[in-house]
């Protein structure tokens, strides 16, 4: 069962700009229901641990929000699971109540001050605060805000069923009825310090996010990589990967040496300390997670 994540918001700063984890949920599940082999290579690693893999060798995944503070704005990136939704398709996921929006203006982010609401993809644990049960309706949590899906991403899982519950109805389109939100290229430029890479492949229009500030940089994964076990194994994919084609692998080993330049990487479900540095190692392609 997941945990409600109570852990004291995390912050860095890139430049001139300021990057905030807000937790909703920590997790910890066998490595095979994510990834896939992955539970006989993890005792390789000394430095999974303790962050990214608990005591009796389960994966530590953690759900949470990154908003970004830069040139007068406030970008949040990922809403995570949301409260009250259905999801059959995914039990720990089913009738949540946190106290994520609690947390969120605690940090001194209160939803109505949010500019920009980012979506790297449409899975069910990146969308459910987007928007929240009133009076019986679904209504957009950020209503001051401008809502970023990548039209590839909008238009694949318009179509798609919904293996998890009714995600798209309960947490997108309501979104789109109000009208909030706009349909961008996976490299779309927010301002001058924060933009979209398109990292395909977990999801056929998944974007990863691009802080760029003062001469330093950082990079906001999103899921297309979810334990930094793949940075050692970029070919272990998961299973949540909507295509077994190999591009979320592709993906991985074209982003990996381009973000092994010094800048910060924030992983969107790593737990612990969540954000280090990658740096190449040894062994042709495979990378160290410092955290």
């Amino acid at each position: 069962m997941p945990t409600v994540d109570k852990s004291t918001p995390i912050s860095w700063t890139v430049g001139d700009a300021r990057i905030t984890r807000i937790a909703e949920l920590e997790v910890h599940w066998p490595f095979g229901i994510l990834l896939p082999g992955a539970e006989d290579l993890i005792d390789d690693y000394d430095w999974l641990r303790p962050d990214f893999v608990t005591d009796d060798g389960r994966m530590r995944l953690s759900m949470h929000s990154l908003v970004i503070e830069s040139a007068g704005m406030r970008i949040i990136v990922d809403t995570c699971v949301g409260n009250d939704k259905s999801r059959p398709g995914a039990p720990p996921f089913e009738n949540l109540s946190t106290p994520f929006l609690e947390d969120l203006d605690a940090a001194g982010f209160p939803p109505e001050t949010i500019d920009v609401v980012v979506c790297t993809h449409l899975h069910v644990d990146h969308v459910g605060w987007n928007t929240r049960l009133v009076d019986g309706a679904w209504v957009p949590t950020f209503g001051n805000a401008k809502y970023l899906f990548v039209q590839a991403e909008y238009d694949y899982w318009r179509a798609e069923p919904q293996d998890y519950g009714p995600v798209f109805e309960d947490s997108v389109q309501p979104v789109m009825d109000a009208e909030l939100a706009e349909l961008v290229a996976p490299d779309h430029r927010i301002n001058d310090e924060v933009w979209l890479e398109s990292t395909p492949g977990h999801t056929p229009g998944h974007a990863s996010v691009i802080i760029s500030s003062a001469g330093e940089r950082a990079v906001i994964t999103g899921d297309m990589i979810h334990h930094p076990l793949q940075f050692a194994h970029p070919d272990l994919a998961s299973s949540a990967d909507y295509s077994a084609d190999g591009t979320s692998t592709a993906t991985r080993l074209d982003a990996f040496p381009r973000w092994s330049d010094g800048r910060l990487v924030i992983g969107t479900h790593f737990a612990g300390r969540t954000a280090g540095h990658i740096t190449a190692t040894d062994e042709p392609s495979t990378w160290r997670f410092a955290p």
